[in-house]
C-alpha cells in the first residue's frame, strides 16, 4: 500500500506582492518547513487584498489539501483583512480572542500602550486558536487546518517554529539529484520511461546554461528510500546507455 502522501496549500496575500513592490520570501520558507514535518507544499496562490478573492481562495484550497496556510494580512492597518476574509469563507463572526488580547496588553504596555489598531490583531474568527509568535507578540491563528501568519519573513519563522512537531504528517520528501551536461530535451523520453517504471517517484528537470554549454540537474523525488535509490540507478544507467555524461549529486 502506498503511504498517503500529505499536502498544503500556501495562500500568498497582499498587494504588495502583485505590484512588485516586496519579494515573497515566505514561500520557499513554508515549502522547506513543511518537507521536515513530512508535508508537501503543493498549491501556492498569490491574491490581492480583496476580502472576496482571499476568501474564495481559503475555501477553494482548505478542502483539497490537509492544511492550508496564509502568510500576510494579519497586522493592525486597515488592509489587513485576513481575519475578516477568513471568517468569511468558514460563516463564522469575528471576536477578539481574550488570550490574544492579554498577550498584546503585555507587549505593549511599554510601548505606548493598546490602541485600537492594535487590538486589531487580537481579532480571530470565533472558535480560533493562537499561533506563539515570540517576535513581535502579536500571534498567529489556527483554525482546523487553516494557519494564518504573518507576512515578514522572521515573523512567520516564529510562527513555523511554533508549530514544530504539531501538525500530523506522512514520511519526509526524500530527494538525490542527477546533473547532466546535455540539452533536457535530448533526454526527454528516458526521463519520462524512467519515472512511469517508478509510480513511488517523481522526476523534475532544472535546465541551465553554464560555462557556455548547456545542461540540467534531475531531481528525483519519493517518499521511500528503496524506490528512490531504484530511480536514480535506472536513471544513470539510462543516462549511460544513451552515452551521455552524468553527475550523482548534480551539477
Amino acid at each position: 500500500m502506498t503511504a498517503k502522501i500529505w499536502t498544503a496549500a500556501l495562500v500568498v496575500i497582499g498587494d504588495e506582492i502583485l505590484s512588485g513592490r516586496t519579494h515573497d520570501k515566505n514561500i520557499a520558507q513554508v515549502a522547506s518547513w513543511l518537507q521536515v514535518q513530512g508535508i508537501r507544499l503543493a498549491e501556492v496562490r498569490v491574491v490581492p487584498d480583496d476580502e472576496d478573492k482571499i476568501a474564495e481562495a481559503v475555501n477553494a484550497l482548505r478542502t483539497t489539501h490537509d492544511y492550508l496556510f496564509t502568510t500576510g494580512g494579519i497586522g493592525p492597518t486597515h488592509d489587513d483583512i485576513t481575519v475578516d476574509a477568513v471568517a468569511k469563507a468558514l460563516g463564522l463572526p469575528v471576536v477578539v480572542h481574550p488570550e490574544a488580547r492579554r498577550i498584546l496588553e503585555n507587549y505593549y504596555a511599554t510601548r505606548g500602550g493598546l490602541n485600537d489598531a492594535r487590538l486589531r490583531m487580537a481579532r480571530v474568527p470565533e472558535g480560533a486558536d493562537l499561533i506563539p509568535n515570540r517576535m513581535s507578540g502579536a500571534p498567529g491563528i489556527k483554525l482546523g487546518n487553516i494557519h494564518l501568519m504573518a507576512g515578514v519573513p522572521h515573523i512567520t519563522a516564529q510562527m513555523l517554529d511554533a508549530l514544530t512537531g504539531t501538525l500530523e504528517g506522512g514520511a519526509p520528501l526524500l530527494t538525490e539529484t542527477v546533473g547532466c551536461w546535455t540539452p533536457e530535451s535530448e533526454v526527454a523520453d528516458i526521463l519520462r520511461e524512467v519515472e512511469q517504471a517508478h509510480a513511488n517517484c517523481s522526476i523534475g528537470s532544472y535546465p541551465f546554461f553554464r560555462d557556455g554549454k548547456v545542461g540540467a540537474n534531475f531531481v528525483i523525488r519519493s517518499t521511500d528510500p528503496a524506490d528512490l535509490a531504484s530511480c536514480v540507478d535506472t536513471l544513470c544507467e539510462a543516462l549511460g546507455d544513451a552515452e551521455r555524461d552524468f553527475t550523482p549529486g548534480g551539477i
